[in-house]
Protein backbone atom coordinates (compact mmCIF):
# COMPACT_ATOMS: atom_id res chain seq x y z
CA UNK A 1 0.00 0.00 0.00
CA UNK A 2 1.35 3.71 -0.74
CA UNK A 3 1.73 5.84 1.70
CA UNK A 4 1.56 9.50 0.55
CA UNK A 5 2.01 13.06 2.44
CA UNK A 6 1.42 16.36 0.12
CA UNK A 7 2.67 19.23 2.40
CA UNK A 8 1.52 22.78 0.94
CA UNK A 9 1.51 26.10 1.34
CA UNK A 10 5.54 25.96 2.19
CA UNK A 11 8.51 28.22 1.44
CA UNK A 12 10.61 25.76 -0.17
CA UNK A 13 14.42 25.86 0.68
CA UNK A 14 15.69 24.24 -2.86
CA UNK A 15 19.63 23.23 -3.78
CA UNK A 16 19.34 26.87 -5.93
CA UNK A 17 16.06 29.10 -5.46
CA UNK A 18 13.67 29.46 -2.81
CA UNK A 19 9.94 28.60 -4.14
CA UNK A 20 6.39 28.97 -2.49
CA UNK A 21 5.32 25.58 -3.41
CA UNK A 22 4.36 21.96 -2.53
CA UNK A 23 5.88 18.79 -1.74
CA UNK A 24 4.36 15.12 -2.09
CA UNK A 25 6.02 12.40 -0.27
CA UNK A 26 5.67 8.90 -1.61
CA UNK A 27 6.83 5.94 0.43
CA UNK A 28 9.44 8.18 2.25
CA UNK A 29 10.78 9.79 -0.60
CA UNK A 30 10.35 12.98 -2.03
CA UNK A 31 7.87 12.34 -5.47
CA UNK A 32 7.19 15.68 -6.55
CA UNK A 33 8.25 19.19 -5.92
CA UNK A 34 5.14 21.96 -7.54
CA UNK A 35 5.25 25.79 -7.03
CA UNK A 36 1.87 26.81 -5.86
CA UNK A 37 -1.00 25.35 -3.40
CA UNK A 38 -2.22 22.11 -3.47
CA UNK A 39 -5.70 21.42 -3.82
CA UNK A 40 -5.88 17.60 -3.08
CA UNK A 41 -7.86 16.52 -0.14
CA UNK A 42 -5.80 15.67 2.95
CA UNK A 43 -2.83 18.24 2.25
CA UNK A 44 -0.99 19.43 4.82
CA UNK A 45 -0.89 23.42 4.76
CA UNK A 46 2.95 24.82 6.29
CA UNK A 47 0.64 28.75 6.34
CA UNK A 48 4.13 29.80 4.84
CA UNK A 49 6.91 28.72 6.84
CA UNK A 50 10.29 27.34 5.68
CA UNK A 51 10.19 23.77 4.52
CA UNK A 52 14.22 22.51 4.45
CA UNK A 53 15.77 19.30 3.66
CA UNK A 54 16.92 17.07 7.17
CA UNK A 55 19.72 18.82 8.95
CA UNK A 56 22.79 16.27 8.90
CA UNK A 57 25.21 16.67 11.86
CA UNK A 58 28.24 15.20 11.40
CA UNK A 59 30.48 16.13 15.03
CA UNK A 60 27.94 16.26 18.11
CA UNK A 61 29.10 15.76 21.74
CA UNK A 62 25.66 16.20 23.11
CA UNK A 63 25.11 12.62 24.48
CA UNK A 64 27.76 13.44 26.98
CA UNK A 65 25.98 16.35 27.82
CA UNK A 66 23.05 14.04 28.55
CA UNK A 67 25.22 11.19 30.12
CA UNK A 68 26.59 13.51 32.61
CA UNK A 69 24.31 16.66 33.24
CA UNK A 70 26.48 17.67 36.39
CA UNK A 71 30.28 16.99 37.48
CA UNK A 72 29.53 14.26 39.73
CA UNK A 73 25.90 13.63 38.51
CA UNK A 74 26.72 11.33 36.09
CA UNK A 75 22.99 9.53 34.51
CA UNK A 76 21.82 6.16 33.65
CA UNK A 77 23.18 5.95 29.77
CA UNK A 78 20.56 4.28 28.21
CA UNK A 79 18.23 6.84 29.16
CA UNK A 80 20.80 9.67 28.18
CA UNK A 81 20.80 8.60 24.49
CA UNK A 82 17.01 8.24 24.48
CA UNK A 83 16.99 11.88 25.64
CA UNK A 84 20.09 12.90 23.35
CA UNK A 85 18.03 11.35 20.20
CA UNK A 86 14.99 13.36 20.87
CA UNK A 87 17.09 16.70 21.39
CA UNK A 88 18.25 16.08 18.00
CA UNK A 89 14.88 15.55 16.41
CA UNK A 90 13.30 18.21 17.64
CA UNK A 91 16.49 20.68 16.34
CA UNK A 92 15.92 19.82 13.14
CA UNK A 93 18.48 16.95 13.03
CA UNK A 94 17.55 13.81 11.03
CA UNK A 95 21.12 12.27 10.64
CA UNK A 96 23.10 12.34 13.78
CA UNK A 97 26.64 11.64 13.99
CA UNK A 98 27.53 10.61 17.56
CA UNK A 99 31.03 11.56 18.10
CA UNK A 100 32.34 9.16 20.56
CA UNK A 101 35.99 9.49 22.47
CA UNK A 102 38.51 6.78 21.92
CA UNK A 103 41.87 7.23 24.57
CA UNK A 104 41.98 8.67 28.12
CA UNK A 105 44.47 11.63 28.98
CA UNK A 106 43.93 11.47 32.05
CA UNK A 107 40.95 14.43 32.88
CA UNK A 108 38.37 13.24 31.02
CA UNK A 109 38.07 9.41 32.55
CA UNK A 110 34.04 8.54 31.71
CA UNK A 111 34.54 9.42 28.46
CA UNK A 112 35.63 6.33 27.67
CA UNK A 113 32.78 4.52 29.39
CA UNK A 114 30.53 6.40 27.78
CA UNK A 115 32.24 5.52 24.28
CA UNK A 116 31.07 1.66 25.72
CA UNK A 117 27.79 1.89 26.47
CA UNK A 118 27.16 4.75 23.66
CA UNK A 119 27.91 1.64 21.59
CA UNK A 120 25.78 -0.36 23.02
CA UNK A 121 22.95 1.58 23.46
CA UNK A 122 22.94 2.87 20.01
CA UNK A 123 22.96 -0.94 18.62
CA UNK A 124 20.06 -1.86 21.17
CA UNK A 125 17.94 1.06 20.27
CA UNK A 126 18.34 1.01 16.75
CA UNK A 127 17.51 -2.49 16.23
CA UNK A 128 14.34 -1.76 18.00
CA UNK A 129 13.76 1.02 16.11
CA UNK A 130 13.12 3.71 18.95
CA UNK A 131 15.39 6.50 17.89
CA UNK A 132 13.98 9.28 15.90
CA UNK A 133 16.85 10.21 14.12
CA UNK A 134 19.34 8.45 11.74
CA UNK A 135 22.27 7.90 13.82
CA UNK A 136 26.11 7.11 12.66
CA UNK A 137 29.51 6.89 14.80
CA UNK A 138 32.14 9.18 14.45
CA UNK A 139 35.06 7.87 16.66
CA UNK A 140 37.21 10.68 18.31
CA UNK A 141 40.83 8.78 18.51
CA UNK A 142 42.81 10.34 21.12
CA UNK A 143 46.63 9.80 19.08
CA UNK A 144 48.47 10.01 21.70
CA UNK A 145 46.63 7.58 24.25
CA UNK A 146 48.01 4.59 24.96
CA UNK A 147 44.13 3.06 25.28
CA UNK A 148 43.34 4.10 21.87
CA UNK A 149 44.26 1.89 19.57
CA UNK A 150 42.92 -1.01 21.86
CA UNK A 151 39.78 0.67 22.15
CA UNK A 152 39.50 0.98 18.38
CA UNK A 153 40.10 -2.17 16.85
CA UNK A 154 36.76 -4.15 18.29
CA UNK A 155 34.62 -1.47 16.64
CA UNK A 156 36.99 -0.85 13.95
CA UNK A 157 34.34 -2.52 11.15
CA UNK A 158 30.96 -1.75 13.45
CA UNK A 159 28.34 -0.91 10.32
CA UNK A 160 27.85 2.38 11.95
CA UNK A 161 31.48 4.11 11.89
CA UNK A 162 31.11 6.22 9.33
CA UNK A 163 33.94 9.10 10.61
CA UNK A 164 36.90 8.59 12.45
CA UNK A 165 38.57 11.96 13.43
CA UNK A 166 42.71 12.12 15.02
CA UNK A 167 43.34 14.15 17.72
CA UNK A 168 45.41 15.67 20.27
CA UNK A 169 44.23 17.60 23.08
CA UNK A 170 47.24 17.27 24.86
CA UNK A 171 48.22 20.45 26.57
CA UNK A 172 50.47 22.91 24.12
CA UNK A 173 49.22 21.97 20.78
CA UNK A 174 45.87 22.14 18.87
CA UNK A 175 42.57 23.45 21.00
CA UNK A 176 45.28 23.88 24.03
CA UNK A 177 48.11 25.35 22.30
CA UNK A 178 48.15 27.99 25.31
CA UNK A 179 48.90 26.23 28.89
CA UNK A 180 47.70 28.96 30.69
CA UNK A 181 43.85 29.04 29.25
CA UNK A 182 44.52 24.85 29.47
CA UNK A 183 45.87 25.68 33.14
CA UNK A 184 42.52 28.00 33.98
CA UNK A 185 40.33 24.85 32.16
CA UNK A 186 41.51 22.49 34.31
CA UNK A 187 41.43 24.53 37.90
CA UNK A 188 37.68 24.94 36.62
CA UNK A 189 37.34 21.09 36.65
CA UNK A 190 38.24 21.09 40.40
CA UNK A 191 42.31 20.23 39.54
CA UNK A 192 45.05 21.77 42.13
CA UNK A 193 47.96 22.99 40.83
CA UNK A 194 50.13 20.59 41.37
CA UNK A 195 47.96 18.23 39.70
CA UNK A 196 47.48 20.26 36.50
CA UNK A 197 51.55 20.48 36.46
CA UNK A 198 52.41 16.91 36.34
CA UNK A 199 50.05 15.87 34.16
CA UNK A 200 51.17 18.55 31.54
CA UNK A 201 54.49 16.72 31.56
CA UNK A 202 53.27 13.62 31.63
CA UNK A 203 51.16 14.13 28.97
CA UNK A 204 53.97 15.77 27.05
CA UNK A 205 56.43 13.58 27.52
CA UNK A 206 53.87 10.94 26.41
CA UNK A 207 52.81 12.70 23.51
CA UNK A 208 56.17 12.38 22.33
CA UNK A 209 56.52 8.65 23.05
CA UNK A 210 52.79 7.67 21.67
CA UNK A 211 51.91 10.06 18.57
CA UNK A 212 53.63 8.89 15.91
CA UNK A 213 53.69 5.04 16.13
CA UNK A 214 49.63 5.44 17.39
CA UNK A 215 48.87 7.78 13.90
CA UNK A 216 50.58 5.65 11.17
CA UNK A 217 48.47 2.12 13.14
CA UNK A 218 45.34 3.99 12.70
CA UNK A 219 46.23 5.11 9.76
CA UNK A 220 46.96 1.75 8.48
CA UNK A 221 43.81 0.53 9.67
CA UNK A 222 41.88 3.32 7.89
CA UNK A 223 43.52 3.00 4.66
CA UNK A 224 41.10 2.13 1.97
CA UNK A 225 38.10 2.10 4.11
CA UNK A 226 34.63 4.31 2.51
CA UNK A 227 34.79 6.32 5.32
CA UNK A 228 35.73 10.27 6.34
CA UNK A 229 38.87 10.42 8.23
CA UNK A 230 39.64 14.04 9.63
CA UNK A 231 41.78 16.01 11.23
CA UNK A 232 41.12 17.90 14.32
CA UNK A 233 41.57 21.50 15.67
CA UNK A 234 44.18 22.19 13.00
CA UNK A 235 46.42 25.23 14.30
CA UNK A 236 49.25 25.46 11.35
CA UNK A 237 49.92 24.93 7.88
CA UNK A 238 52.75 22.38 8.45
CA UNK A 239 50.29 20.72 10.60
CA UNK A 240 47.48 20.48 7.65
CA UNK A 241 50.91 19.87 5.41
CA UNK A 242 51.44 16.41 7.00
CA UNK A 243 47.55 15.50 7.46
CA UNK A 244 47.37 15.87 3.60
CA UNK A 245 50.35 14.38 3.30
CA UNK A 246 49.21 11.25 5.11
CA UNK A 247 45.67 11.13 2.97
CA UNK A 248 43.35 12.69 5.39
CA UNK A 249 40.41 14.72 3.35
CA UNK A 250 38.57 16.84 6.00
CA UNK A 251 39.95 19.28 8.46
CA UNK A 252 36.89 19.70 11.37
CA UNK A 253 37.25 23.00 13.56
CA UNK A 254 40.31 24.30 12.46
CA UNK A 255 41.50 26.43 15.26
CA UNK A 256 43.23 29.59 12.62
CA UNK A 257 42.22 30.94 9.61
CA UNK A 258 45.54 30.10 7.86
CA UNK A 259 45.42 26.16 9.21
CA UNK A 260 41.60 26.52 7.13
CA UNK A 261 42.72 28.08 4.12
CA UNK A 262 45.74 25.79 3.87
CA UNK A 263 43.27 22.51 4.11
CA UNK A 264 41.18 24.38 1.19
CA UNK A 265 44.75 24.63 -0.80
CA UNK A 266 45.48 20.94 -0.10
CA UNK A 267 41.90 20.00 -1.43
CA UNK A 268 40.72 18.79 1.88
CA UNK A 269 36.85 19.63 3.45
CA UNK A 270 36.72 21.93 6.47
CA UNK A 271 33.97 21.70 9.24
CA UNK A 272 33.45 24.25 11.40
CA UNK A 273 31.47 24.44 14.75
CA UNK A 274 28.01 26.26 14.04
CA UNK A 275 27.99 26.93 17.98
CA UNK A 276 30.93 29.35 17.48
CA UNK A 277 28.91 31.16 14.37
CA UNK A 278 25.45 31.64 16.51
CA UNK A 279 27.71 32.96 19.73
CA UNK A 280 28.81 35.75 17.63
CA UNK A 281 32.91 33.66 18.21
CA UNK A 282 34.90 30.94 19.61
CA UNK A 283 34.64 30.02 23.52
CA UNK A 284 38.44 29.29 23.96
CA UNK A 285 39.68 32.05 22.14
CA UNK A 286 40.03 30.16 18.30
CA UNK A 287 39.08 31.69 15.25
CA UNK A 288 35.50 33.23 14.36
CA UNK A 289 33.75 30.90 12.06
CA UNK A 290 32.06 33.92 10.71
CA UNK A 291 35.89 35.30 9.45
CA UNK A 292 35.60 31.47 8.00
CA UNK A 293 33.05 31.77 6.00
CA UNK A 294 33.83 35.45 5.28
CA UNK A 295 37.13 34.02 3.33
CA UNK A 296 35.06 30.94 1.93
CA UNK A 297 36.72 28.67 3.75
CA UNK A 298 34.17 26.63 5.30
CA UNK A 299 32.12 23.40 3.68
CA UNK A 300 29.99 22.28 6.37
CA UNK A 301 28.88 22.76 9.52
CA UNK A 302 28.41 20.85 12.59
CA UNK A 303 26.87 21.04 16.37
CA UNK A 304 29.53 20.48 18.12
CA UNK A 305 27.64 20.77 21.45
CA UNK A 306 24.48 22.15 20.84
CA UNK A 307 22.06 20.45 18.26
CA UNK A 308 19.78 24.00 17.68
CA UNK A 309 22.83 25.91 16.44
CA UNK A 310 22.73 24.29 13.16
CA UNK A 311 18.99 25.76 12.40
CA UNK A 312 20.53 28.99 13.50
CA UNK A 313 23.16 29.33 12.10
CA UNK A 314 21.39 27.95 9.13
CA UNK A 315 19.53 31.31 8.86
CA UNK A 316 21.83 33.81 10.55
CA UNK A 317 23.03 36.79 8.17
CA UNK A 318 27.09 35.48 7.75
CA UNK A 319 25.76 32.16 6.18
CA UNK A 320 24.57 33.59 3.31
CA UNK A 321 22.07 33.48 0.95
CA UNK A 322 19.47 31.04 2.34
CA UNK A 323 19.98 27.99 -0.38
CA UNK A 324 23.67 28.27 0.20
CA UNK A 325 23.82 28.30 3.98
CA UNK A 326 20.96 25.81 4.98
CA UNK A 327 23.31 23.36 2.26
CA UNK A 328 26.17 24.22 4.62
CA UNK A 329 23.94 21.90 7.35
CA UNK A 330 22.46 19.53 4.89
CA UNK A 331 23.65 18.57 1.68
CA UNK A 332 27.44 19.70 2.16
CA UNK A 333 28.13 17.35 5.31
CA UNK A 334 25.89 14.72 3.53
CA UNK A 335 28.03 15.02 0.34
CA UNK A 336 31.29 14.54 2.64
CA UNK A 337 29.78 11.56 4.41
CA UNK A 338 29.27 9.61 1.37
CA UNK A 339 25.09 9.95 2.12
CA UNK A 340 23.67 10.49 -1.18
CA UNK A 341 20.51 10.05 -0.70
CA UNK A 342 19.55 12.80 2.07
CA UNK A 343 20.49 16.74 1.69
CA UNK A 344 18.41 18.40 -0.77
CA UNK A 345 14.69 18.84 -1.36
CA UNK A 346 14.86 16.69 -4.92
CA UNK A 347 12.69 14.06 -6.73
CA UNK A 348 13.86 10.50 -5.47
CA UNK A 349 15.65 11.72 -2.00
CA UNK A 350 14.58 10.65 1.07
CA UNK A 351 11.76 12.27 2.55
CA UNK A 352 14.08 13.80 5.81
CA UNK A 353 12.27 17.28 6.21
CA UNK A 354 12.11 20.19 8.64
CA UNK A 355 9.62 22.82 8.62
CA UNK A 356 10.62 26.21 10.76
CA UNK A 357 9.01 29.41 11.65
CA UNK A 358 10.92 32.69 12.22
CA UNK A 359 9.38 34.59 14.22
CA UNK A 360 12.21 38.10 15.11
CA UNK A 361 14.10 36.49 13.16
CA UNK A 362 14.66 33.08 15.21
CA UNK A 363 14.18 30.43 13.22
CA UNK A 364 11.62 27.74 15.33
CA UNK A 365 11.19 24.39 14.30
CA UNK A 366 7.69 22.98 14.21
CA UNK A 367 7.68 19.84 12.64
CA UNK A 368 10.12 16.86 11.64
CA UNK A 369 9.98 13.94 9.09
CA UNK A 370 12.47 11.01 8.86
CA UNK A 371 11.93 9.21 5.53
CA UNK A 372 8.22 10.31 5.43
CA UNK A 373 7.33 9.91 8.91
CA UNK A 374 6.37 12.11 11.98
CA UNK A 375 9.03 12.52 14.12
CA UNK A 376 8.53 15.74 16.39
Amino acid sequence: MTHETILTAATLVLPDAVLSGTIVVRDGRIAEIAPGLSAAPGALALDGDFLLPGIVDLHTDNLERQVQPRINARWPSRSAMVAHDAQCAVAGVTTVFDALCLGDLGFDKDRVRTFHDGVADLDALTEAGLLRAEHFLHLRCEVPAPDMLGLFDPVAEHSLVRMVSLMDHTPGVGQYADLDWYRKLRRDGGADADEIEGRIVELQAQRARLRGPNRQALLARLAGRAIAVASHDDRTAAEVAENAADGITVSEFPVTLAAALAAQAHGMRVIAGAPNLVRGGSHSGNVGVAALLEARAVDALASDYVPTSLIEAAFHRSAGALPDAVALVTDRPARLAGLADRGRLEGGLRADLVQVHVHEGMPIVRAVWRAGARVA
